[in-house]
């Protein structure tokens, strides 16, 4: 295959722990849409259940039933509008709802404390299939104090409903503002081991679940003057190595990924011209063979660096990497 993508569950399931840990006694709900942030959704919530998540999040209802049917007596909460309600119900399925709670299925109203997207702006009384309320942080992993802002506003319109399930705290309020447990937490980017700030995973003991390899398919000479790629966007000063790598944006190596460094055969290179469709080139300093290792997500290069390149965020990056069966090879390490 062209490239290799491993999932190491077990990291997974380190980080489940750590959250737990860090929200001392509040339920861990583990998000798992898009498809597990781009790491396989039935994979990571089954192993996400089997290290004490007490329930899953999802954005769509035919991801919830996806996960429904690998996980028949888990609690999901379908978090994004549905207008399904039969199917919900028929699934036992939990929906985040605004102003209009349907009948028959359990409905966990959303307040909208700041973000300014869905939810109800004033609490009415709960009706009776009601069980939970929440909110959505809008800045907990870069300014604390409008997050405290949206917690406080939650706590005095929802202290008269301490008998229903309450739950505000994303994966940057779990782990840095612990005045946001209330009853649960819903995690998503930690949960993969990926830091919800952009810096190490390790500062917070997260370990990153995602590896991401492949290898030369090609290496040659380019003499002065030579280019390589579109746009002769890197032409060369002197004689230079390069390798190719049968990995491009169609594979979720985003184009402006140029300048952003892999290891090759253990060592740091800078990725040089344009990355194609299907292919990126690596500047080298000597000849390596075809077929040496190229890890572009892994132990000393992290997504993070990555997006601090490509001037986005891992939480992107990660849901982009294309690991269908036609583009890269899926190994599920238990």
């Amino acid at each position: 295959m062209r490239s290799e993508i491993a999932i190491d569950l077990g990291a997974l399931r380190a980080n489940v722990r750590r959250l737990i840990e860090a929200l001392a006694g509040s339920q861990l709900w583990a998000v798992v849409k898009a498809d597990g942030y781009g790491h396989g959704a039935v994979d990571c919530a089954v192993a996400a259940v089997d290290a004490g998540a007490s329930g899953l999040c999802v954005a769509t209802l035919a991801e919830a039933l996806e996960v429904r049917a690998a996980l028949p007596e888990a609690r999901v909460l379908v978090m994004g509008p549905t207008t399904e309600i039969r199917l919900a119900r028929e699934a036992q399925l939990e929906l985040a709802v605004g102003e209009t709670i349907p009948e028959g299925v359990p409905v966990h109203v959303k307040l909208d404390t700041g973000m300014g997207r869905w939810g109800v702006s004033e609490l009415q009384a709960p009706v009776r299939n009601v069980v939970g309320l929440m909110t959505h942080l809008a800045t907990a992993d870069s300014d604390p104090d409008f997050a405290r802002t949206q917690i406080e506003r939650f706590r005095s319109a929802t202290d008269g409903y301490a008998h229903l399930m309450r739950h505000v705290a994303n994966s940057a309020a779990a782990l840095r503002l612990p005045e946001a447990r209330f009853d649960a937490a819903r995690c998503g980017i930690a949960l993969y081991g990926l830091s919800p700030f952009g810096t190490d995973p390790a500062e917070d003991g997260l370990r990153p679940v995602l590896s991401w390899r492949s290898s030369l398919a090609l290496v040659r000479r380019l003499e002065p003057g030579d280019s390589t790629g579109y746009g002769r966007r890197y032409v060369a000063e002197r004689e230079q190595w390069i390798g190719i790598v049968p990995v491009g944006y169609a594979d979720g190596l985003r184009r402006d990924l140029t300048g952003t460094e892999v290891l090759v055969a253990g060592e740091r290179r800078r990725v040089v011209g344009v990355v194609s469709m299907d292919s990126f080139a690596v500047e080298l300093d000597r000849r390596l063979p075809v077929g040496a290792e190229v890890t572009i997500v892994g132990p000393g290069v992290p997504l993070e660096a990555h997006a601090r390149v490509a001037g986005t965020i891992n939480y992107e990056l990660a849901c982009r990497i294309a690991s269908g069966p036609t583009r890269a090879a899926r190994v599920v390490v238990q």
